[in-house]
């Protein structure tokens, strides 16, 4: 059973059938909802990323170690040469 559970998260699986997750967008978001992403949590600790302008879409999925290693470089602005 726990196989079958995490092949259902694997990267590109249409967000929408990721049951029982509360979806989170950040609060900068547009009052449109556009131009953010959001993060849900997985019952198998990784998280999933989806885009807010295509809530059925794909997901991609990510472990614990692989968003801490994403804020840290946010943090220290490592990805600042990517925004206009």
């Amino acid at each position: 059973m726990k196989g079958r559970e995490l092949a259902a998260y694997a990267n590109g699986v249409a967000a929408s059938s990721i049951p029982g997750v509360q979806w989170v967008k950040s609060s900068a978001s547009t009052p449109e909802g556009g131009s953010c992403v959001e993060f849900a949590s997985l019952p198998n600790g990784d998280t999933a990323v989806r885009n807010s302008r295509f809530p059925s879409g794909p997901a991609l999925v990510f472990t614990c170690s692989e968003i801490e290693a994403m804020l840290i470089g946010v943090r220290q602005r490592e990805f600042d040469h990517l925004i206009d």
